[in-house]
């Protein structure tokens, strides 16, 4: 049961799968010869992240790329992000050194904007960013507009500048309603703001806000996770994910951990994992994915496709993009990602051609976290593992598929590993 504390590349569970399928592959080179579509190829990609890096404050937990805000440089990113959007839209050349094309149609039916904070943005520049991307794309077909926002960046201008731009989800980073867990996190609110922020959408006319919390936080005990998770039942979101601390690399809580300050306890995050899947199952929250959950009909239409395997494009500093059998990420700087876009060079930093076994291998990690789970003929070759899991009752099977149990969800990551 492990997840990331934050969003950067598409979504925190695309990165735990990828660790998991890690392959030396993954190298820095040209873009002559990262992309190797063929001419006759035609990619629909119905998929779009944003990563906008800025915030006002660095959590000390968060592993994934971000900077602390400059509004000295916001306007000339929100216009690299645009420029970057229109050699993608325009076909005209995907990349400038590219020796092939990429053939793209984009016809989005999901567009995600993460972080960092996008509403860390000022109201001028949430417009620009908005206005373009309606401007260079054919909207018709968008299902979803997701944008990431954190309590203390929440105002009513704000929030109607986003309604009137067709954003029709939100994704509320509250992460734990307890003063002193705050304040050991770095959040910049308090709970009285995210409670405010909460409604604050709610006047907007948002009906579908998602409320990100974390547990196994250092010192949280099991009635701070009760009281968290009933507080957010009582507000009624229509979605809640539920994240595990886990200590990356490069953060504060990592060196802490290190130092032997914060310790793992297995069995106590176990224990908080288990009582999250009874109190919300029973609010009327379907657990659709290891760490997220729903009210019918509001499960998350834009990470479902990265659970699927579906072609996506990221746009912005370090966002990853995955078509076909290709994937690449953007440089992890957003100076260096400002520069290189608005002097038409390459903003692409690294890049990997995936194979049949990849793809599969992600299928597998991706497909075993959520309540479909994975299909019987994908894991043919693995009978006397399922077998196994099967006797222990940490798998069944349904309508074809492969599916983790109630009893196997706590090992998901370990059951995961053993088709890997």
């Amino acid at each position: 049961m492990s997840n990331e504390a934050n969003h950067n590349r598409p979504k925190r569970e695309i990165d735990s799968a990828r660790r998991l399928c890690q392959t030396p592959e993954l190298r820095t080179e040209s873009d002559r010869d990262a992309m190797q579509f063929s001419h006759a190829s035609i990619h629909e990609v119905r998929h779009i992240y944003v990563h906008i890096p800025f915030c006002a404050r660095i959590c000390p937990y968060c592993a994934f790329y971000k900077d602390l805000l400059d509004r000295s440089q916001t306007s000339r990113f929100c216009e690299a992000v645009l420029r970057e959007l229109g050699n993608l839209v325009g076909r005209s050349r995907c990349n400038v050194q590219s020796v092939e094309r990429a053939h793209l149609t984009i016809l989005p039916s999901t567009i995600y904007f993460g972080g960092g904070t996008p509403t860390a943005l000022n109201i001028a520049q949430l417009e620009l960013l908005l206005r373009g991307f309606h401007e260079q794309l054919e909207l018709s077909q968008l299902a979803e507009w997701t944008i990431e926002a954190n309590p203390g960046s929440v105002s009513g201008r704000k929030a109607a500048l986003l309604k009137k731009f067709g954003v029709n989800r939100i994704s509320l980073g509250v992460q734990s309603w307890d003063e002193e867990l705050l304040k050991l996190l770095g959040r910049e609110h308090n709970a009285q703001q995210a409670t405010e922020s909460f409604w604050i959408l709610r006047d907007a006319g948002f009906t579908n806000v998602n409320v990100d919390l974390m547990f196994g936080l250092p010192g949280q005990t099991v009635d701070q996770w009760r009281t968290t998770l009933q507080k957010t039942v009582t507000l009624q979101p229509e979605h809640i994910s539920t994240y595990c601390l886990t200590y990356e690399g490069d953060t504060e809580f990592l060196l802490r951990h290190a130092r032997g300050e914060f310790r793992l306890d297995a069995d106590a995050d176990a224990e908080l994992f288990e009582m999250t899947m009874a109190i919300l199952e029973d609010a009327g929250y379907r657990q659709y994915e290891i760490s997220n959950y729903a009210r019918p009909g509001f499960e998350s239409v834009h990470n479902g496709a990265y659970w699927l395997g579906k072609d996506y494009l990221g746009i912005g500093p370090s966002a990853v993009s995955t078509i076909g059998m290709q994937r690449w990420q953007n440089v992890c700087n957003y100076r260096a990602y400002i520069g290189r876009v608005l002097s038409g060079e390459s903003q692409r930093e690294s890049s990997e051609h995936l194979t049949a076994q990849m793809k599969r291998t992600e299928r597998i990690a991706l497909g075993l976290r959520t309540r479909n789970g994975i299909s019987v003929s994908e894991l043919q070759d693995f009978a006397q593992t399922t077998d196994e899991l099967l006797a222990l009752g940490l798998l069944r099977q349904s309508n074809g598929n492969f599916v983790v149990t109630p009893k196997g969800k706590a090992l998901t990551d370990s059951i995961t590993e053993a088709f890997l």
